[in-house]
């Protein structure tokens, strides 16, 4: 399970970090401490533990969001494990503030952490977590609106969202894709 987002404190609150909030959330109800690794990890902070009854690897690239692909790569080398394993918590615009989605490859709707993940991995073939960002108010470039920390009033309800996509992604690890989005996804 890799969390993306960027490095530093200048970003920690911004909306294209929330897929390391909940990687952090995850770390934490496991007992894992992430670490820096060692050659092919060592772009990365990573911890064993389990989830949901499974052994996972718990990872957030230490490189910028457009360059997570090699770190990812990397990992999935050091592990031997298969891209179609790996599951990617991330910040999605084209999902209202506080909804959370799950599903497996597709597209990356202009989402560079994604592209440059699936340029690594080879496919696009990949589980995903998928939280719910909004769209940039008016005019706003998308690139400055995932750029920037979240509003006053999405604060208030930050915790919970990230909550809301660590329990999504145990509950994918524990029940598989399809019958982990009949229970997390809404019934319209």
């Amino acid at each position: 399970m890799v969390g993306l987002g960027n490095p530093g404190p200048g970003y920690a609150g911004n909306r294209h970090n929330v897929g390391a909030m909940v990687l952090e959330e995850l770390a934490r109800r496991a007992g894992v401490r992430l670490a820096a690794g060692k050659g092919a990890r060592a772009r990365a902070l990573s911890g064993e533990g389990r989830l949901a009854g499974r052994r996972v690897v718990l990872a957030q690239p230490l490189t910028y969001m457009n360059e997570s692909g090699g770190p990812v790569r990397g990992l999935l080398d050091y592990h031997k494990l298969a891209a179609e394993q790996l599951v990617v918590l991330h910040d999605e615009l084209d999902i209202p503030f506080s909804a959370v989605r799950l599903k497996r490859g597709g597209g990356e709707g202009g989402h560079n952490g994604l592209r440059s993940i699936s340029r690594s991995a080879g496919t696009k073939d990949y589980l995903r977590v998928r939280v719910g960002i909004g769209r940039p108010p008016g005019r706003q470039d998308p690139a400055d609106f995932v750029l920037k920390d979240f509003s006053g009033t999405e604060r208030k309800e930050l915790e919970l969202l990230v909550v809301e996509a660590a329990d999504a992604a145990e509950t994918l690890l524990e029940l598989g894709l399809e019958a982990a989005q009949n229970q997390v996804h809404p019934r319209t």
